[in-house]
């Protein structure tokens, strides 16, 4: 009795692997049958190059269809790609530079963005592992000098832009290449506003690269580097501004008095003579004579 009731429990068990295998072939078949041909690259292509003949159609399974994949080889005519595409790789819109794009650097800019151009050395430039892909941080060192209105500016270095991604370095912008190259000039990919920034930074500083983490968002949020705060020295305070000379109160001077006016001479007495018998006065000027007719 217990045989035969251990023979009926295997038979079920066979029966139901037997089962799920068939189920699951049926849909493995299924799913090979609703495939869709997608587009690939038949051949590697490389960033900033026209996709020309380098496509082929290829089965795709359509649960696994990645989002932008373009499935008429007509469509893609003319297109340049924005990154690197490997061979067998479907080919997606978001790769692609918009329609009637040209080919090179400018193909690879992104929407709103600008290319800008600095000069490094082996170690502005991270000793050549700024490349292309990468993202750095830009630094200026500024020296000390005065200012217009007379203070002393101290030396401070400071962190002016973050996470600016390297589009080329030289003339090279392949960014499957992991080996460190001194280059003397790296393009990096910027906002109108962070072009104009750089552009001043690096007219009154020494600019430096400082390669960081790809996928770190964080902000450096610094207030930068003094000699002071390296030195572990106080804060030295800004000299206070010029100020004009004051007003000293002069005591006034003994101003001597006005002399007296003098008074006006007062005018000459007439003289006036004695009449002698019938006559009359003359007056000449300021004298007066009795003249006497006879």
């Amino acid at each position: 009795m217990r045989n035969s009731r251990a023979f009926l429990i295997i038979g079920v068990a066979l029966f139901l692997a037997l089962a799920a295998v068939l189920v699951a072939a049926k849909w493995m078949s299924e799913q090979g049958a609703a495939g869709t041909r997608v587009v690939v690259a038949s051949a590697e292509i490389a960033q900033g190059t026209r996709l020309g003949t380098r496509l082929e159609l290829a089965e795709w399974p359509s649960g696994a269809l990645p989002p932008g994949a373009v499935t008429d080889v007509k469509l893609l005519e003319g297109r340049v790609a924005r990154t690197d595409i490997q061979r067998g790789e479907p080919v997606l819109e978001s790769e692609l530079a918009p329609p009637g794009t040209t080919g090179g650097l400018s193909a690879v800019v992104a929407a709103g963005k600008r290319a800008m151009t600095v000069r490094v050395n082996d170690v502005v430039g991270v000793a050549g592992f700024a490349l292309p892909g990468n993202y750095v941080d830009i630094l200026v060192n500024l020296q000390g000098s005065a200012a217009d209105n007379g203070l002393r500016v101290q030396p401070i270095s400071k962190i002016v832009l973050e996470r600016i991604l390297v589009l080329a370095a030289g003339e090279e912008s392949n960014r499957d290449d992991t080996k460190p190259k001194a280059v003397n000039a790296v393009t990096l990919e910027l906002a109108p506003d962070q072009v104009e920034k750089l552009d001043l930074a690096r007219s009154i500083g020494t600019l430096s690269l400082v390669l960081r983490n790809q996928i770190d968002p964080q902000p450096a949020n610094t207030l930068g580097a003094t000699r002071e705060s390296v030195l572990g020295l106080p804060e030295a305070k800004p000299a206070p501004a010029p100020v004009a000379a004051a007003s000293v109160d002069v005591p006034p001077r003994a101003v001597a008095p006005a002399p007296a006016p003098v008074p006006a001479a007062a005018p000459a007495p007439v003289r006036q003579a004695a009449p002698r018998g019938d006559g009359v006065l003359v007056i000449r000027g300021l004298d007066a004579a009795p003249q006497v007719f006879h």
